[in-house]
């Protein structure tokens, strides 16, 4: 039987409640069983034949660990999960979160017991990792139209009656194409779809409320399909909290609102979704959208914030609401890079042996902030990454060649798919840190 399925129960839609732990627990158990081999670099040649089960039990330490490395940081992880399961309870919004940032089984078992309702995902490769792991309740942020992938997507829905799947939809052609494909799958059960609002600018999405009419009424008429309400992704049109940019969030915010209360008589569901809410403006679209509970009886709001369990030391730093709302209790970085000074050629320039293929950097370079059995590091910047290297200016004696330096990063969703295995340190402020855990990817 499927992780949360009931025996005997009918179809389950995405709004439903949660029953039971939503993923393949023991699945993600047997994760502990992988040998580790050359496959994983952030492992010491010494833990290679080992299951990952037997190197934990030897309780190694960051320092028994080469460089470059990423590590995470078990009681920041702990803060997070804890933080943001809190504040969705206090607006009164689910929480699915983006699976994408992370693509880490262990990591979606954590999200979901914490309470989350589903795990976002971007594309169908995604799709079928999480099939993989037994999770339950998944939502596309996205149009799914190809054949082969709908196919494949009705045999998991007629397969499993535990399963529910909710898919993203912007125009009347998408819709015409899902159906055909699905009608030539042979699908039995129905397709869920949210009418995806765009705006003007953004990424995609029907470009006003009219236009999103237009695809709700086609999906209305094609039969493999099921209208489960309406969504949309604001972070498209706003990349900081300035008063210009949250205002244009507010306004996109409105025309979703309007959309749904527009076809609250069209829902064939009593619980119709709204979503929005990436992991910049979640506050904002909570207080938006909450008050369609009482226009729109039955309306179930749900955010898609999946930065935050990572967090970071740079944007998500500077533009979560958690952080730059003075009353709430912030998130913290749990993700670090590690990388040695390998080179002092001038006096103001160190290399280190971390590039652009170990840390992201698409939202700001790394940060350093300590050297390791020295302390903390000022003055110092990474001011560029090539595939293999950082340039640190400004460092001079207090890292010399050899020194190792623990780096504070910027965007999780660039930094969790350069390691396929992750370590997990029990504290990555403490003197000599533990390798408590590690954390497989799937990208």
């Amino acid at each position: 039987m499927a992780a949360d399925g009931v025996a005997g129960a009918g179809p389950r839609y995405f709004a439903d409640p949660v029953d039971g732990p939503g993923i393949d627990t023991a699945a993600v158990a047997a994760l502990a069983d992988e040998r580790l081999d050359f496959r994983f670099k952030a492992v010491p040649a010494a833990a290679h034949g080992r299951s990952v089960r037997d190197w934990l039990a030897t309780r190694p330490a960051l320092d028994g660990l080469g460089t470059p490395l990423l590590t995470l940081d078990a009681a920041a992880l702990d803060h997070n999960l804890r933080t943001m399961a809190a504040w969705c309870r206090a607006a009164g919004v689910r929480l699915a979160p983006h699976g994408k940032t992370t693509m880490a089984p262990a990591l979606w078992q954590a999200q979901l017991a914490a309470g989350a309702h589903a795990i976002t995902l971007a594309n169908l490769p995604q799709l079928r990792v999480a099939r993989a792991f037994g999770v339950q309740r998944l939502l596309l942020a996205n149009t799914l139209l190809d054949p082969a992938g709908l196919a494949w997507i009705a045999a998991e829905l007629d397969r499993d009656p535990g399963f529910a799947f909710a898919s993203w939809v912007d125009s009347a052609d998408s819709v015409r194409q899902m159906d055909a494909a699905l009608r030539a799958a042979g699908a039995r059960r129905p397709v869920e779809v949210l009418v995806e609002l765009g705006g003007p600018g953004g990424r995609t999405g029907a470009r006003g409320v009219p236009a999103a009419l237009e695809v709700a009424a086609a999906v209305l008429a094609a039969p493999t399909l099921r209208l489960a309400g309406v969504g949309g992704y604001e972070g498209a049109l706003a990349h900081d909290a300035s008063d210009p940019a949250l205002a244009a969030v507010r306004g996109y915010l409105a025309d979703l609102a309007d959309l749904h209360r527009r076809l609250a008589t069209d829902y064939p569901t009593g619980t119709p979704v709204v979503t929005a809410g990436g992991s910049a403006y979640f506050d904002t679209v909570a207080e938006e959208l909450t008050p369609l509970a009482r226009q729109v009886p039955g309306t179930t709001v749900i955010v898609r914030a999946g930065a935050y369990l990572a967090h970071d030391d740079g944007f998500y730093r500077g533009i979560s609401p958690l952080s730059r709302t003075a009353d709430a209790t912030p998130l913290r970085s749990a993700m670090h890079g590690w990388a040695r000074v390998v080179s002092h050629p001038e006096p103001r320039l160190a290399l280190l042996d971390a590039g652009k293929r170990d840390l992201p950097f698409d939202e700001g370079l790394p940060e350093p902030q300590l050297v390791r059995g020295a302390g903390p590091l000022t003055g110092a910047t990474v001011t560029a990454l090539n595939d293999q290297h950082a340039f640190l200016r400004d460092a001079g004696p207090a890292a010399p060649v050899g020194a190792v330096l623990r780096l504070g990063l910027s965007h999780p969703c660039t930094a969790f798919d350069k390691w396929s295995l992750i370590p997990v340190l029990d504290h990555a402020d403490a003197e000599n840190p533990r390798v408590v855990d590690l954390i497989r990817t799937y990208f």
